[in-house]
């Protein structure tokens, strides 16, 4: 599936000239608060990653895409941080997601449950200053108004909100429910598992991107 510009930042190695058009693409349906999209993710990004880097960087695109789970009221809250450090610095985006799986017990259910929504927005902006992306501005995109909006609005949402309506829009449209959920070059690739070592990873790249 394709991937909007300003949506850039979800690519691993987004700014790598060496992908050509002809590549294979891999897409992560990952939650932040999920804890088998954090094993999948940790694999990836430690260990798969640097495979992919040396071996397959021309021949394969991963792309991290944000699935939200509406069961854990919190889910929607970090992928809006994510989402907020996509726009304002696209080349963060894995770094701040491997951050937010690293304190992803930080934001369960019954670690907000007693806050407002605006102290976890917080929360999630101290984590992304503290790799280097402007800590005021995420935190600006993020905060809902407790006044009116315009014309008198009471749901306006906030200054990612669109953004998040168009991930959700465009992973309804293949009808992605768990987490993890792997697609390969646009079709469900159910061979891979949370659980898949570094190993495995390795000898499912070397089968499939050629």
């Amino acid at each position: 599936m394709a991937l909007p510009p300003k949506f850039v930042g979800q690519k691993l190695f987004a700014a790598a000239a060496t992908v050509q058009q002809g590549h294979h693409t891999l897409e992560l349906y990952l939650d932040y608060v999920c804890p088998f999209s954090a094993k999948l993710f940790n694999t990836v990004y430690t260990s798969v990653r640097p495979v992919i880097a040396e071996k397959y960087q021309s021949k394969l695109q991963v792309i991290l895409r944000q699935q939200i789970q509406p069961w854990h009221p919190s889910s929607t809250l970090v992928h809006e941080a994510a989402a907020a450090v996509l726009k304002l610095a696209p080349e963060k985006f894995w770094e701040f997601s491997a951050a937010l799986f690293k304190q992803q017990k930080e934001f369960f259910d019954e670690n907000v449950v007693n806050e407002t929504r605006n102290k976890t927005y917080e929360r999630l902006a101290k984590i992304a200053g503290n790799i280097g992306v402007d800590e005021s501005e995420v935190l600006k995109l993020l905060l809902i108004s407790d006044k009116p909006g315009e014309g008198g609005s009471l749901n306006s949402g906030n200054g990612v909100t669109n953004d998040i309506k168009f991930m959700t829009k465009v992973n309804r449209v293949v009808g992605v429910h768990v987490t993890p959920t792997v697609f390969f070059d646009g079709a469900e690739e159910r061979s891979i598992s949370s659980s898949f070592t570094a190993a495995q990873w390795e000898e499912w790249l070397q089968k499939n991107v050629i």
